[in-house]
């Protein structure tokens, strides 16, 4: 039997991509989700399939992780339920732009600051202290290889991922005493709706970002994070980063 079978899992960003399929890795695997997104109309509908299909139990929160007073909010509805997380997923984040910093709109910056540090933040503020109290747990904080390796026209995704990549390194130096691991996933270039989040919608230009190449799947993803999060207690991967084959970096391609 997995040893996340029974347990519960908190999700950010649960509506599709990366957050969609460790969804359902997990909930194959028996875990019971605790599941937050922006879209409330995917959020119930996530929540309803995955009950359906794999009879595990689904607490679903609709909310923007910009926002520390809703993620309270959820962290006491937790508590009043009798409920903690075994495993907290900060999957929750975004690009949004890509243009040199002297043209970069400061409306972009401030969505990709607020959600991929201050969202990731929130979260762990909320709902880590119930994690220490019981003294076991996994935390598993998506990063990026643009968090390693900075690219032309990343600047401030790059230094919010290059934030996380610390973040996580904090973390575990933090619970140091403790029986709680964790991670940082990084992913190379992953097809999800992220490039058309990135270029403000445009499928066009998003579609173009994986021609020529096999990109790496949500699924990927998923699979890795389930494989972080099961394994033994003893075990504590740190980081891992994750490349589609065709690629080795952010600037070297093997593109047909």
């Amino acid at each position: 039997m997995s040893q996340v079978h029974g347990k519960w899992v908190l999700i950010t960003g649960a509506t599709s991509g990366n957050g969609r399929a460790c969804a359902e890795i997990f909930a194959k695997n028996g875990a019971n989700l605790i599941l937050t997104g922006r879209r409330s109309d995917r959020l119930e509908s996530a929540q309803n399939i995955l009950i359906e299909k794999y009879n595990v139990k689904v607490r679903a929160y609709s909310f923007d992780i910009r926002e520390f007073n809703e993620a309270v909010k959820m962290a006491n509805d937790l508590q009043s339920a009798e409920i903690i997380p075994d495993i907290l997923i900060n999957n929750a984040g975004l690009a949004s732009g890509k243009d040199k910093i002297y043209q970069g709109l400061i409306s972009d910056w401030e969505k990709m600051i607020d959600t991929n540090i201050k969202g990731l933040l929130y979260v762990t503020r909320a709902i880590l202290p119930m994690m220490v109290e019981n003294n076991e747990g996994h935390v598993v904080n998506i990063g990026s290889t643009a968090g390693h390796l900075v690219y032309p026209e990343g600047n401030v995704y790059n230094a919010t991922k290059y934030a996380v990549k610390a973040l996580n390194e904090a973390i575990n130096l933090d619970l140091v005493g403790t029986n709680i691991r964790c991670c940082s996933i990084d992913p190379g270039a992953c097809e999800t709706e992220f490039s058309e989040v990135r270029f403000h919608g445009d499928k066009n230009k998003a579609a173009k970002v994986y021609e020529g190449y096999q990109p790496l799947k949500p699924e990927d993803i998923a699979n890795a994070i389930f494989y972080v999060c099961n394994a033994p207690a003893h075990v504590n991967i740190t980081n891992m980063v994750i490349y589609p084959t065709a690629q080795r970096s952010a600037y070297v391609w093997d593109k047909k």
